[in-house]
Parts: structure tokens; C-alpha cells; sequence
């Protein structure tokens, strides 16, 4: 039992991981991401974060379920056998570090040196490939479990376990009623985060929706970003590049191209997710008066460092209606931590992806859509 909805976890966190992945790193996928419904990225990071929180306490009755297995001697009694241990030993591993520095991330503390995101993917990977494996293995205990059958009621024609005891039967009832305490607190705990009237049930959640700076969180402030300084200059210019051809606009030109209001979600790889009026220059007005007619754009920040300083916006992206460069933000200029003097907006991007303190637009020709 614990195994199937601990499948069913796995199941949901690599789907919307990998999904995630896609849109951190387009390439030729690009075209399987997608701008519309504007909430699926949101609805696809939040699955994630619960998933992967419910899995914890699930994961551990699963461990205290088959641990005995693991004592047995002698530990390897066939070749088959030991391909079995072997699997179980990389999945078993392999979970607990996915799940442990999964949630240690959602706090942004990273007390590892290897980096997060690569390592993740990776991990998911090597989980994905053990279990494939010990199913393969055990698929014929499996097939003839699925396969038997017997009238309500009736024994067991295999006979009880050896260890089906009343008090082995209770102590398991006890385990299944405490993991299944544990998965419920844990939903709560992470899924409540989205949901107003009952925010403050988010006990395992770092940040709420709706509090911070313009009532919208931040995780990364300018002064943390080190862009204080050159965002709040006067005399800061947005590049855009089109093949040899470089404008640059000031706040005063973003402000006389065509203007346009969207309510956009910003969902953060944290599992929260939170709408928002933003206000600004559509993507294509400023593309269209920069000489750009199509292509992926590569998307700058005057931050200096940093994983996220950079990203791609495929085409499908950049050229959407709904993209915009933000200026304001619920009718009021933007605020230095929410990407002042411009930021970039866009449906169906992850938080990390939203440029903030925009530095430079360049236009790749022939993009991939």
C-alpha cells in the first residue's frame, strides 16, 4: 500500500520536474513548454512541492516496511538476487538525497558544494533507472500477485507471512496510521501556502503569497543581487540587440510605446504561487520598434553573477501578447526588489526565469520556437 501511493509521488515530482527542467534549459524541446494556461507552471511547481513533501513520511514507512529484507543472510544468494540488492541500494539512496536537498532548497540554503539544480535532474535520473530495474526483476513475483485471486472471505492458498501475527498486524496498522498522519500533515503543510483563508497552515513552506514588498514575496532583493546601485542610476538604458543593430531605451521611451496591463501569476520554484496586475511595454511593441521581427531573445539582468542572470526566451514565449516588459506593478511603479527600473514578465515561466533589473534584450534570428 505504501508502495503504490509512494509510486504515485515519484510519478507526479519527476513528471513536473522534468517539465521544469525543460523550460530552465530550451533547446530543441522547447516546443513541448508551453505560455498558455498562464497557471501551468504554477500548477505544475506546486504538485511538485507537495508531491515531494507527502513522499518523506511515505518514503520512510516504505523503508521501515522492507528493512528486515535487507538483514536477511546471506545478503546475496543469486546473480538475479544481487542485481536486486543493488537496485534497491541505489534507490533507496538516491531518494533520500533527492527528497532531503529538494526540500533544503525551498529554504534557498545550499550547504553542499555541487550544484542543486544539475544534481537534481540527475538524481531523478538514477531513481528513475534503479526502479526500473527491481521492477524488472521482481516482475514475476509481481505478475503472480496480480494475477491471483480468491473468494471474499476465503484464506490465503499461499498460507499467512510467517510474520502475520495479531501483533505484527497491529504494530502494522499503527505504522500505515502514523505515515498516513505524516502525508496528510505534510500536504497541508506545503499545499495551504496557495490557498488564502488558510496560509498560515503552511508550517513547512519558507515564504506566504501576498506578503512582501507591493504585497508580492521576494526571494531575491536587489541588494542580495548587488543591483542597487546601477538599477536606481539615472542614466540606465535597456540595450536590445538585433543582429548588428543596438537601441537602447530609458525609462521615459519605455513609457511612450504602447502600454498594456495583464494579470500574471509568479510561481516560484518553492511551490508558491501568486497573481499579480503587472503593467508595461509589451515584449513585441519593443522588439517590433528595435527592428525584430522573430527569434528566441536572450534575456540579461545588471545583476553580475549568478545562476539566474541570464535566460532564454524561446520564441513562443518572447512573441506572446501577454509577455511584457514590466514597469509597474498593481499600478505602481515597480519596487527596487521587484525589478526596478524594468523586469521581464511572462505566462507560463518559472519565478527564476522572470528577469528582474533588465539590462539587456538580444534577439537570436531563425529561433526555435
Amino acid at each position: 500500500m505504501i508502495g503504490r501511493w509512494l509510486a504515485l509521488t515519484f510519478a507526479l515530482c519527476l513528471v513536473t520536474g522534468f517539465y521544469s527542467h525543460l523550460l530552465q534549459d530550451p533547446s530543441t524541446w522547447a516546443g513541448v513548454t508551453f505560455s498558455r494556461p498562464v497557471w501551468l507552471y504554477g500548477l505544475t511547481q506546486t504538485v511538485h512541492i507537495v508531491a515531494g513533501t507527502v513522499s518523506i513520511p511515505l518514503l520512510l514507512g516504505k523503508l521501515w516496511a522492507v528493512y528486515p529484507e535487507l538483514l536477511r543472510w546471506p545478503p546475496v544468494t543469486s546473480i538475479l538476487h544481487a542485481l536486486e540488492r543493488a537496485s534497491i541500494a541505489v534507490l533507496v539512496s538516491a531518494s533520500l538525497v533527492e527528497v532531503a536537498t529538494g526540500v533544503i532548497n525551498t529554504f534557498e540554503w545550499y550547504p553542499w558544494p555541487f550544484p542543486f539544480r544539475e544534481t537534481h535532474l540527475a538524481l531523478a535520473w538514477v531513481i528513475l533507472g534503479s526502479l526500473l530495474i527491481h521492477v524488472a526483476v521482481k516482475y514475476p513475483r509481481i505478475a503472480a500477485h496480480w494475477r491471483r485471486s480468491r473468494p471474499a472471505g476465503t484464506a490465503d492458498p499461499a498460507g499467512p507471512a510467517p510474520e502475520d501475527t495479531h501483533d505484527a498486524g497491529r504494530s502494522r496498522r499503527r505504522v500505515l496510521a502514523l505515515v498516513a498522519a505524516g502525508a496528510v500533515a505534510a500536504f497541508v503543510g506545503t499545499a495551504s501556502q496557495n490557498v488564502p483563508a488558510v496560509r498560515d497552515l503552511a508550517v513547512f513552506t519558507p515564504r506566504r503569497p501576498g506578503r512582501g514588498t507591493q504585497g508580492l514575496a521576494v526571494n531575491r532583493t536587489a541588494e542580495a543581487a548587488g543591483v542597487a546601485v546601477p538599477a536606481g542610476a539615472p542614466e540606465w538604458r535597456l540595450r536590445v540587440v538585433v543582429g548588428d543593430r543596438v537601441s537602447e531605451f530609458g525609462l521615459a521611451d519605455l513609457a511612450a510605446l504602447p502600454q498594456a496591463e495583464h494579470s500574471l501569476p509568479i510561481a516560484c520554484v518553492e511551490g508558491w504561487v501568486q497573481d499579480a496586475r503587472w503593467g508595461g511595454v509589451p515584449l513585441t511593441a519593443l522588439l517590433e520598434a528595435a527592428g525584430a521581427s522573430a527569434g528566441d531573445v536572450v534575456v540579461e539582468s545588471l545583476e553580475r553573477s549568478g545562476n539566474y542572470r541570464m535566460s532564454i526566451l524561446p520564441q513562443h514565449f518572447a512573441w506572446d501578447p501577454l509577455t511584457l516588459v514590466a514597469l509597474r506593478l498593481e499600478g505602481e511603479p515597480l519596487s527596487l526588489d521587484h525589478g526596478f527600473p524594468a523586469r521581464l514578465i511572462a505566462p507560463g515561466r518559472p519565478g527564476v526565469l522572470q528577469t528582474k533589473w533588465l539590462a539587456e534584450l538580444r534577439v537570436i534570428t531563425g529561433g526555435r520556437g
